[in-house]
């Protein structure tokens, strides 16, 4: 599920704004951090600063010891080159110099310039092409592609749940040697057409998508490698007809061999297999199954007896190390391991350096740990969350940035033989006061069975004793969205005109419990988050400072499903809320998500059910005065305005007052001209609900 914020910040005077783009008010205060981007040598890192009089970034060279800087020229790499779309034709760009590629009446898409840069790989009418650079010959190879044939180019669901929407639908990868080109053939033949109606113009039309639903048909789909040498395609050894997932395909560092993912429609069971380029005949070197679900290898790190790779199924992520032929060869790391990423290897000293929320559930810190699983142990120090790791060449110096809740950002140079530490920067301001800062704070819950679960609050300035204050409460709520993290937050003035105190919290789910409190979700989406949002609630307002009749809730996508089942099945302890292009009823979101964790409707019936807002909408607004404001844009092609549409009509039966929003035109988490219309009515609604003002 794609998640976008709509952010909104009002600035203080005295606004600085850094080539980075970072924004900071008053910088007495608060002031920007410096630009640190990579180590020259073992003794010196290299510091980008903007001369605002050239209006271009510098580069010096800082000695980690005395602070001494020089200026410095990384030299360039060599001359540019990239391919890009000119009037739906390719157009060569080396230097300032321009060539066109094609001029053809078809419009090209996707253009990947191979490793070598010979060859450009891009698609035309759904099909599968490369030409080379220096002669232009064309070689074709596919020859089906068709409205639902799409060949390179990702159907709907693929883009949106396994390759991401930041791969632009492209679905084909180069070899490292460029001598291939593998990719994936969708046929969405048999997937249902789902119609967004844009009313723009005098006569509107419609954008039709291939869009699954829990329970429907997917798209067919068949991994294919193309030749460079002989422009033919060697299909992989699967049947294409099977109900299954294929998951991002990894080549290896020398392009020798290719590594795709495969899971049934059920994702119990992750498999990779090792695919022959020469014949398309597979070769199972991983196998893996969960009770509940399994999420896609996001990346294999290659080393050079085999590889990495981050997996959950012992109930908190560790980094396993396989052999080439994926037998597996040691576990490297232990303990409660969440949100863990591969920072470095270190090959030469056998050394993997990695981060992860390991100590507490709030906080990152940075690890190694050798390949031989020995020596595990935490390089970062104090409690803080730490992030931007820049390791020395020698492995002796780790550059990091650190903060938590009362401390403002600072860069930090760690020795990690000696443990030392020194500040490099920090961003506090001649005139740092925390004290006339709103006050955020971490707090824990213990739920009614026993869990132990992290929130946030932030306080208002400067509050008032015996004063109640409204409370609005932002959420994601997403399975393994990281609700709480301890780390600091520029209190700059909110766009409320009045005072509230802001929460945030987690569930079981939100990661906090590693893979076994994600578990909980499985086949139940929405009634383990509520529970628990209840219990925050609880909690909540008995403190002195709340409201208990002011308590507002909002958040978008899966935020809005949430926001609306608080309004709905706990209506007795969340009395308003926005909730913006909001997941209604899990039959009509996509499959591939949905399916993950609530299996399809004919298999989970009851789960279905209960996970509808509409089955709880007959508690809107039985315990008190009580309001929802719910947005959405009429062209979301991820959650359809349709989820709202139904509600609002479960509602209107039912003769309950509600608010509703439609924005024209606008996809899913808008943003540009219309965000600050967004923000009006945002500020509109707390101040006739929250403060009892028009």
């Amino acid at each position: 599920m794609f998640y976008t914020r709509i952010l909104s910040t009002l600035l203080l005077t005295c606004t600085v704004a850094t080539s980075n783009g970072q924004l900071f008010s008053d910088t007495t205060i608060l002031k920007p951090l410096p630009r640190i981007t990579q180590w020259a040598d073992n003794n010196h890192y290299i510091l980008k600063r903007y001369n605002s009089e050239n209006r271009k970034d510098e580069n010096f060279t800082v000695d980690i010891r005395s602070g001494t800087e020089k200026p410095i020229k990384i030299p360039g790499s060599q001359q540019v080159v990239k391919v890009e779309i000119t009037d739906g034709d390719l157009q060569l760009l080396t230097g300032n110099e321009k060539k066109r590629l094609t001029q053809t009446g078809e419009v090209e898409k996707l253009p990947v310039l191979s490793p070598d840069n010979k060859w450009v790989a891009f698609l035309r009418n759904n099909d599968l092409y490369a030409l080379d650079l220096s002669s232009g010959r064309e070689i074709r190879f596919t020859n089906d592609g068709a409205e639902t044939i799409l060949n390179g180019y990702a159907s709907w669901v693929y883009y949106e749940e396994i390759l991401g929407r930041s791969s632009n639908y492209r679905a084909f990868w180069w070899s490292p040697d460029s001598k291939h080109i593998a990719f994936y053939r969708f046929d969405d033949s048999v997937v249902p057409i789902y119609p967004l109606y844009n009313s723009s113009g005098q006569h509107g039309f419609t954008e039709k998508t291939r869009y699954p639903k829990a329970g429907d048909p997917n798209p067919e789909a068949r991994l294919g490698i193309a030749s460079i040498d002989d422009g033919n395609v060697k299909w992989a050894d699967f049947n294409e007809k099977a109900d299954q997932y294929f998951g991002t395909p990894f080549w290896s560092q020398d392009g020798s061999r290719l590594i795709v993912q495969w899971m049934p429609r059920e994702q119990d069971n992750l498999k990779m297999f090792e695919i022959s380029t020469a014949t398309g005949t597979k070769n199972e070197i991983y196998t893996e199954t969960q009770p509940t679900w399994i999420s896609w290898i996001d990346k294999i790190h290659w080393v050079k007896d085999g590889f990495l790779i981050i997996r959950d199924f012992d109930g908190w992520e560790q980094i396993y190390y396989h052999a080439t032929n994926g037998k597996l060869k040691k576990k490297l790391t232990y303990g409660k391991n969440w949100r863990t990423r591969i920072e470095h290897i270190d090959e030469k000293t056998q050394t993997v350096y990695y981060s992860a929320n390991a100590e507490i559930s709030t906080r990152k810190d940075l690890y190694s740990v050798r390949l031989d699983d020995s020596g595990q142990k935490r390089l970062t120090f104090g409690e803080y969350s730490f992030s931007n790791f820049l390791i020395s060449p020698d492995g002796q110096y780790l550059i990091t940035n650190y903060s938590n809740s009362t401390t403002p950002p600072r860069i930090a140079l760690i020795n990690l033989k000696s443990g030392s530490t020194k500040n490099l920067a920090d961003s506090k301001g001649s005139n740092f006061d925390n004290a006339l800062m709103s006050k955020r704070e971490i707090v824990w819950l213990t739920t009614e069975d026993g869990i132990r679960l992290p929130g946030r609050i932030t306080w208002p300035a400067a509050m008032e004793v015996n004063k109640k204050y409204p409370v609005i409460i932002n959420i994601y709520g997403g399975p393994n969205y990281q609700a709480v993290t301890d780390t600091w937050v520029n209190s700059t003035p909110e766009d409320d005109k009045e005072p509230v105190i802001r929460v945030g919290f987690a569930h079981r789910g939100s990661g906090d419990l590693g893979k076994a409190g994600l578990n909980y979700l499985h086949r139940n989406l929405g009634r383990w988050e509520m529970h628990d949002y209840i219990e925050w609630a609880k909690w909540l307002i008995k403190n002195p400072s709340v409201n208990a009749d002011k308590v507002m809730i909002t958040g978008g996508s899966y935020g809005g499903y949430l926001t609306a089942l608080a309004l709905t099945y706990g209506a007795e302890y969340f009395k308003y809320g926005i909730s913006n292009y909001p997941v209604t009823d899990w039959k009509l979101y996509d499959s591939h998500y949905t399916e993950r964790y609530m299996d399809q409707p004919k298999d989970n019936p009851e789960g279905y059910k209960f996970g509808s807002v509409m089955a709880h909408a007959n508690n809107y607004q039985k315990f008190g005065p009580s309001m929802l404001l719910i947005q959405h844009g009429t062209m979301d092609d991820n959650v359809h305005i349709q989820n709202t549409y139904q509600l609002a009509d479960t509602l209107q039966r039912l003769n309950k007052t509600f608010e509703i929003m439609v924005y024209p035109g606008e996809r899913h988490g808008w943003i540009g001209p219309k965000s600050r219309f967004t923000v009006r009515v945002r500020g509109d609604f707390q101040q006739r609900y929250l403060f009892d003002k028009e």
